[in-house]
């Protein structure tokens, strides 16, 4: 039995970047989206958070700490199978099986990574 994709009322999308604009913008879009948000500054911050609240996970590649890859594969080994969709100013960071958008990105197309996301079986 296939369970059903949230929606955008009950999706929680999480937003980890150290770029205190960036998250705040990025917060807000997705807010005006219809979607719950949780925003961190650090992938240590999301982490020591409620991780596995998350459906789908919108995180800046290069931070201070851990990188967003380093916290891709952390979740990977805890057995939370997130969908991740990398920010960055450096998509060549980014290996090609991953979903990233270099910055500066269109907003749209964030939404329609994210609506895709949700509905990837977890």
């Amino acid at each position: 039995m296939t369970q059903e994709p949230p929606s955008r009322q009950t999706a929680v999308i999480a937003v980890v970047d150290d770029d205190d604009s960036v998250r705040a913008a990025l917060e807000s879009l997705l807010r005006a989206s219809g979607y719950r948000v949780r925003s961190h500054s650090s992938a240590l911050d999301f982490l020591t958070g409620e991780p596995g609240e998350a459906q789908c996970l919108v995180s800046d590649v290069q931070m201070p700490g851990m990188s967003g890859l380093q916290l891709h594969a952390r979740l990977i080994a805890m057995g939370l199978r997130i969908p991740v969709i990398f920010i960055t100013a450096y998509p060549e960071a980014v290996p090609a099986p991953l979903a990233c958008l270099p910055k500066p990105f269109d907003a749209e197309r964030l939404l329609a990574y994210i609506e895709t996301a949700l509905r990837q079986p977890r």
